[in-house]
């Protein structure tokens, strides 16, 4: 074996990393390894990776003949953080709409939307989260003339240009309050149009197409519900345009968008925050049994926690909604998260409408005031361990992506962060960043604006016309 000693941990990858292949087994050392599993953190342990995938992690864990060492004695090692909800790579300046692709008001679509073209992966928010551990997120669009948003997608945070992780990853819907106004004023009328959608994508999805060859039925299917050719079974095509009756509400790429939802086979994203409107869309299952629901928000979750546990359904939720902030969110506590998941729901932290199209490196921050909340006499918070799979492998198991990321188990990806301390404490910072297993740069806008004024010097430029 050869020992990588010496030096920080950043130089020793970036040399390791650009001499070896890629198929290189590299062996980190020495650090406290937390898995992201919920699991308590393991002093002195190993993590193996390979290929750009975990192989292995853990304590008492054997080092393979012939592996690459970084010694991370008196560091931590853990999985890349996953914001399990944000709109990182979409915005720019929120009041500059050339640079906002979150919400599309002005347009005729709404369900049909798929947001991975719109993704940044030069977005100056994607690099500073990175620096901050950062190496996934889930990205929603946000809704414009309809309660449906659109499709959104998973994303890593890497600094080439290939960002998006699963595009089409889910659907978007607004209810409680927000939906109520899109929908025409009224949760009743949200309901309503939320079930006539699904409706006239079920009109849409038996039958067939009719009329020509099984191939070209196919493929108009695919174009009609913006998938590949090779996502549309031959037993679920959709019937022509030209069958669909007058009176529809939804445009036929809306409607037909909708189909995998009603199918299935594409997660349904929702924000509900009051009890009765989580335990009303719960019911919305007995009329459309294959949906597969995330609920996010749930201010009042732990009010119905039983129900939603009873349900299988996983929740992203905002970490410290405290306040009455609307009528929906009355009984909001922070104890919210601590109790649902006492109740035995499967929880990931978010961070909806809370600037989550910049600093979803917060999350950190978040999962570490609910350890400390677990101090506070009468409050229900977290152990270290299933506050940090808040943040890492929850928001992963939530959108079907927990075998590939948010932990160090074997097999998953290579998302490895090295931080000088505890990843919860804010005394901490980051030392190295893999994501599949290649190191990224920790430079961003931030960081050059510190270097440039750190040391002021005189010169006969402004600062903004020099390079």
């Amino acid at each position: 074996m050869k020992s990588l000693l010496g030096g920080s941990v950043a130089a020793l990858l970036a040399g390791l990393l650009a001499t070896t292949a890629s198929a290189q087994t590299i062996a980190i050392t020495g650090g406290t390894v937390a898995l992201g599993d919920g699991s308590a953190p393991i002093e002195n342990g190993i993590v193996v990776i390979r290929d750009g995938r975990v192989v292995v992690a853990g304590g008492g864990v054997a080092v393979p003949a012939g592996a690459q060492i970084v010694d991370a004695t008196g560091k931590w090692v853990t999985p890349g953080i996953v914001a399990g909800f944000s709109r990182v790579g979409l915005v720019e300046v929120d009041a500059v709409d050339p640079s906002n692709d979150s919400v599309a008001a002005g347009s005729p679509f709404s369900a049909a939307i798929n947001i991975a073209p719109a993704i940044n992966p030069r977005a100056s928010s994607i690099a500073v989260n990175r620096a901050s551990g950062v190496t996934r997120a889930i990205v929603a669009p946000a809704t414009g003339r309809s309660m449906f948003a659109g499709q959104g997608a998973v994303i890593d945070l890497g600094e080439d240009m290939d960002a998006v992780m699963r595009a089409r990853a889910f659907q978007f819907v607004e209810f409680g309050e927000q939906g109520a106004e899109e929908a025409g004023g009224s949760r009743a009328a949200a309901h309503t149009l939320f079930r006539n959608a699904l409706r006239e994508a079920r009109d849409l999805s038996p039958g067939g197409i009719s009329g020509g060859a099984p191939a070209e039925r196919r493929r108009t299917a695919a174009q009609q519900q913006d998938l590949p050719l090779e996502e549309v079974p031959n037993n679920r095509l959709l019937t022509s345009a030209v069958d669909r009756p007058e009176d529809v509400l939804l445009t036929r790429f809306d409607a037909a968008a909708l189909v995998p939802v009603l199918q299935g086979r594409q997660l349904l994203l929702v924000h509900v925050e009051r009890a009765s409107d989580i335990l009303a869309m719960l019911a919305l299952r007995g009329e459309f049994p294959n949906l597969r629901l995330v609920l996010v928000g749930a201010a009042e979750g732990w009010t119905v926690a039983d129900r939603i546990a009873t349900a299988g359904v996983p929740v992203i939720a905002n970490a410290l909604t405290d306040l009455p902030a609307s009528f929906e969110q009355l009984a909001a506590t922070q104890s919210n998260i601590g109790r649902m998941r006492a109740a035995g729901v499967t929880v990931g932290i978010g961070m909806l409408n809370d600037d989550e199209a910049r600093q979803v490196r917060l999350s950190t921050q978040y999962a570490g005031n609910l350890v400390a909340l677990g101090k506070a006499p009468g409050a229900s918070g977290s152990s270290w361990g299933d506050a940090f799979a808040a943040i890492t492998s929850r928001p992963a198991e939530a959108v079907g992506l927990g075998g590939e990321i948010g932990s160090l188990r074997p097999g998953r990806r290579a998302d490895v962060v090295i931080w000088s301390g505890d990843p919860l404490e804010l005394a901490s910072g980051v030392e190295a960043v893999l994501i599949d297993g290649v190191q990224q740069s920790l430079e961003n806008r931030q960081t050059r604006l510190r270097d440039r004024y750190r040391t002021p010097v005189e010169s006969s430029l402004p600062k903004a016309y020099e390079r």
